[in-house]
């Protein structure tokens, strides 16, 4: 089974991962954050890349043998979803936030048929909206999702309750708490800045900072 703890490492090594409580980030939402979160670094450092790699690939040969399809999430999961399909020897396609507008207008980009019991591949998971909006293309299209597979994931409550109604099974590589730990006793936090960064995640959308 994956060893959170050491993915939590590879991402700090590779500088993946940045934690500023003092001088948060800005998110694309506006959301105010003392954590930002760069998955597409991992694919620079080879050796890194292929550990991470070949996680994703363990976890989904052991929880969801039965797939038949991975689809990984434009535009950070593509390069994922293609090497773990490549390893696993699957069939492969990736999913736009939005149909092309221009050609086919496709979405869902590769070959499938439905009825295919099909893995999402993802680098991060926030709150889960626009993971699951990819869930339910895939649906449209007569896909049966099994599961997704990502990197990281914050753990926000309104992730875990967006992933329970929508019954769907879910398992991150690693994750904030876990991060937040390893960080704690390298020494790249204070024990006061963890409190700040865990307090953080209660309610993202309202943070405001120190």
């Amino acid at each position: 089974m994956t060893d959170a703890k050491v993915v939590a490492e590879k991402l700090l090594q590779v500088n993946a991962v940045k934690l500023n409580p003092q001088q948060p980030f800005t998110w694309a939402s506006g959301w105010k954050s003392p954590i930002y979160c760069d998955n597409r670094k991992v694919l620079s450092f080879p050796f890194t890349r292929d550990y991470i790699k070949s996680e994703l690939c363990n976890v989904i040969f052991e929880k969801f043998p039965e797939a038949e399809l991975l689809a990984g999430v434009a535009t950070a999961g593509i390069a994922w979803g293609a090497m773990a399909a490549d390893q696993l020897k699957l069939p492969y396609v990736y999913v736009r936030p939005k149909p092309k507008e221009h050609g086919l207008g496709n979405q869902i980009e590769g070959f499938y048929e439905q009825g295919q019991k099909t893995v999402v591949i993802e680098d991060l998971v926030s709150t889960g909206k626009s993971s699951l909006q990819v869930v339910d293309v895939l649906k449209e299209q007569g896909l049966e999702v099994i599961g997704m597979v990502s990197i990281f994931t914050y753990r926000f409550p309104a992730a875990t309750e967006a992933f329970l109604k929508a019954s769907l099974t879910y398992y991150p590589l690693t994750d904030y708490p876990t991060l937040l730990e390893l960080a704690l006793q390298k020494g790249i936090v204070t024990t006061g800045e963890q409190e700040i960064l865990l307090k953080w995640r209660e309610d993202p959308a309202n943070w405001k900072g120190i």
